[in-house]
């Protein structure tokens, strides 16, 4: 690993501090080296808070070590203003003579224009360092940016045979680690989606009890109204923003926000245009099967997130066809999971 992989590697351990708390911004994270040495660390610590960058510079104790020291980023410094300064602009004043970037910011308002600012401002530039580990990390803003949807995550347990469940029955499967689990997932993305029938089915509150941060945004597909007789669930208990896509004319308690997709198209897809639009970058999709399948078919996934127990059921609702993708498999107590990317 070279000198510029080993500070960008720091980057990401900072940035990746943010997950779960910077709402549609990228995760960043930058340091400041001085002689060989780190003088100065920061993160995006939450959405509408100053930059790593500034952070990063804020963060050292003698400021004029500054124009003669190096700044290390993991996505190119913004050079707009937004809901902070642009951070091109504070590097410029603070006089920085080096600045290692490790990947381009996609988004229009910086595309290149944060790079131009510093080199035009004299500042020597090192592009792409470690550059697929900061895609990875930021994978849910690159797909919001590039794809103008949210970055989709479909996650279910099945039996060691196949099935998710029984009609109109629910059944335990996940073991108590795959349940903590699947509550840190919850904790990192903005929203999670549920179809009606596994709302009516399960009851469940899709919280992060298990878990430490903040509840997602939740997300009810419902197309012909399933919910207006079931009123009493409690997703819809409105402790937590929910929002629910119907087809169909339909008025819930005031604590729900009903949002009606027509017209010609997916119904998926305008559901996630609508959800781009309401600042939500990504989406855990916990079920049911029917939903789960119609994403697969339309290819509106990104990754899956499979728990299998070694229990059989016999017989039930048979789980989604996997794709022909290469996967991982990983144990989990007595449980495996299986994650699939969607390349």
């Amino acid at each position: 690993m070279s000198t510029d992989e080993h500070y960008m590697q720091r980057c990401l351990q900072l940035a990746e501090m943010g997950l779960g708390h910077v709402g549609s911004n990228p995760m960043v994270g930058s340091v400041v080296v001085c002689d060989g040495r780190i003088i100065g660390e920061g993160y995006h610590q939450q959405f509408g808070c100053p930059h790593a960058e500034v952070n990063a510079m804020n963060s050292v104790d003698d400021q004029q070590l500054l124009s003669r020291s190096t700044l290390y980023v993991n996505l190119e410094p913004c050079s707009h203003t937004g809901k902070t300064p642009p951070c091109s602009t504070l590097i410029i004043e603070k006089k920085i003579p080096f600045v290692v970037i490790g990947m381009k910011d996609p988004f229009p308002k910086v595309n290149g224009a944060g790079f131009l600012a510093l080199e035009n401002a004299g500042i020597k530039i090192t592009m792409g360092v470690l550059e697929e580990e900061c895609r990875e990390l930021n994978k849910r803003f690159l797909c919001a940016q590039t794809k103008k949807r949210p970055y989709i995550i479909l996650k279910w347990a099945q039996n060691a045979d196949g099935f998710t469940g029984r009609i109109n029955e629910r059944v335990q499967i996940s073991n108590e680690s795959s349940k903590i689990y699947t509550h840190k997932w919850r904790s990192e993305e903005m929203a999670i989606m549920i179809g009606a029938n596994t709302a009516r089915v399960d009851d469940p509150l899709l919280d992060v009890r298990l878990w430490q941060g903040k509840n997602p945004i939740k997300v009810i597909i419902d197309r012909s109204g399933v919910l207006l007789n079931h009123t009493h669930l409690k997703i819809l208990n409105g402790e937590d923003t929910t929002y629910v896509f119907t087809s169909s004319h339909m008025t819930l308690n005031p604590r729900c926000k009903v949002i009606e997709i027509g017209g010609d198209g997916s119904f998926m897809s305008q559901v996630f245009k609508e959800l781009i639009q309401l600042g939500i970058t990504s989406c855990l999709v916990e079920g049911g099967t029917t939903l789960h399948q119609l994403l697969i078919q339309e290819n509106l996934w990104d990754e899956m997130l499979i728990f299998t127990s070694s229990n059989e059921l016999g017989q039930g609702i048979k789980a989604p066809e996997l794709p022909n993708l290469p996967s991982t498999i990983t144990p989990i107590d007595d449980n495996t999971l299986t994650t699939i990317r969607n390349r």
